[in-house]
């Protein structure tokens, strides 16, 4: 690669972040609204409709990867990925302001995620995610769908965050309507973003040799797990902690039940042996750390998200070793 073609690849690099900032503003301004119009506690928006918006970069790359050849790259990118929301992602979040911690969250989400994490580890133990396997995943994603549904009509998740929705007037038509263009206008400038920054990211790393399985665990995993960072750190720089916190547990669920499931049934995924004793085992520690650090006094401390980024650091040095 030619210094010309370098610098182009930087400039590319940095309007991805650009426009992945700007697409987070949009989307969680958007998606704030419509939960106060429509009456939605800001729990079920940051666990389903955000975690799943900012959880698309990730299917769409892993995907493609499998569709190519390159399944390292496809799994590398899931497992990164989760581990980047927890040691980076939350970890920055709450560097930036400590985060309030509803208690269903850690009851109830957290403890869902961590089963998700062992079916997924048991799933991988034979070196493959099958397309049975994929199905499986799906089926529980089913099932976590229609727990929040179930949580949502018994008002499990609001605990008095609920808000009414008015009457059908024009002026409400009209919010609703600004709200979702917002909402989706920004989702697309988010995940524009995010393509053009991972694109550029993996070429420029491909140039100086990296293998596909290290950049799936590190520089992709941390280049489509951006959306969640703009989005969650905006999101707790305007005191939606609900969409904040509730966005890395929901996209942890999503990148292992859909992308990982909905992945595997259109391919086979074979899995690296050597991650299932050391990588995906680090995955494992990152989501049980949730445990401890949301369930002390339901707060994570400006202390705990510097724990955890020291022990994202440490990740991507063994990764890198």
């Amino acid at each position: 690669m030619t210094g010309s073609e370098l610098l182009l690849q930087a400039l590319l690099f940095a309007l991805g972040l650009g426009g992945l900032y700007l697409g987070a503003e949009g989307f969680v301004r958007g998606s704030a609204r419509l939960a106060e119009l429509l009456g939605i506690s800001r729990w079920v928006i940051g666990l389903t409709l955000v975690a799943f918006g900012t959880s698309a970069p990730e299917l769409a790359v892993s995907l493609l990867a499998a569709l190519k050849g390159t399944p390292d790259l496809a799994v590398g990118n899931v497992v990164g990925s989760n581990v980047a929301n927890i040691g980076l992602i939350l970890a920055i979040a709450a560097l930036l302001r400590p985060l309030e911690v509803r208690t269903s969250l850690v009851r109830r989400e957290v403890p869902f995620m961590l089963l998700i994490s062992l079916l997924f580890y048991g799933l991988a133990l034979n070196g493959t995610i099958s397309r049975l396997d994929g199905g499986v995943l799906v089926l529980a994603l089913g099932i976590f769908l229609g727990l929040m549904y179930v949580y949502r009509a018994e008002g499990v998740l609001d605990e008095g965050l609920e808000v009414a929705p008015g009457a059908a007037t024009p002026q409400r038509g009209r919010a609703l309507a600004g709200s979702a263009v917002l909402a989706l206008g920004g989702l697309l400038v988010l995940l524009g973003g995010a393509r053009l920054l991972v694109d550029s990211a993996v070429a420029l790393a491909r140039a100086l040799g990296v293998s596909e399985g290290i950049i799936g665990l590190s520089l992709v995993a941390v280049g489509t797990s951006l959306p969640e960072l703009a989005t969650t750190v905006v999101a707790a720089l305007r005191r939606e902690m609900a969409i904040s916190v509730g966005n890395i547990v929901g996209s942890n669920v999503f990148n292992l039940l859909s992308v990982i499931g909905f992945v595997a049934l259109v391919r086979p995924l074979p899995v690296i042996p050597e991650w299932l004793t050391r990588e995906i085992p680090l995955m494992l520690l990152f989501s049980f750390a949730l445990l401890p650090v949301m369930g002390r006094g339901f707060r994570v401390e400006r202390w705990e998200g510097m724990l955890l980024l020291l022990g994202y650091v440490a990740f991507l040095v063994w990764v890198f070793r």
